[in-house]
């Protein structure tokens, strides 16, 4: 993707965020800036021919521990910790209209 004045028009209209044409401008000085840094990957002997690594560790290994199950909670014990409760539901402020 081409990052210009017309591609960061686009995308902050559909981000619903008003740019002035100052942020705009350093906007795209910004992304030169970023697609400048980036294209030096390229220059680095041999990249194309690396393999790309699923894990950051080669000797990676996971054990994972045995599953037990354990008694839970009671709701009633549960819910003692909360200031409104409807039944068995906890109850909180409207936050949407």
């Amino acid at each position: 993707m081409e990052f210009n004045q017309a591609t960061i028009d686009k995308l902050s209209d559909l981000l619903m965020i008003g740019l002035t044409p100052e942020e705009n401008k350093m906007i795209l000085d910004e992304f030169e800036i970023i697609d400048k840094n980036i294209n030096k990957i390229n220059d680095i002997d041999g990249i194309s021919d690396a393999t790309p690594m699923t894990h950051t560790l080669d000797d990676f290994e996971v054990e994972l521990r045995e599953d037990v199950a354990e008694e839970s909670p009671s709701i009633e014990d549960l819910l003692s910790n909360c200031d409104q409760v409807n039944d068995r539901e906890v109850e909180v402020p409207k936050v949407v209209d």
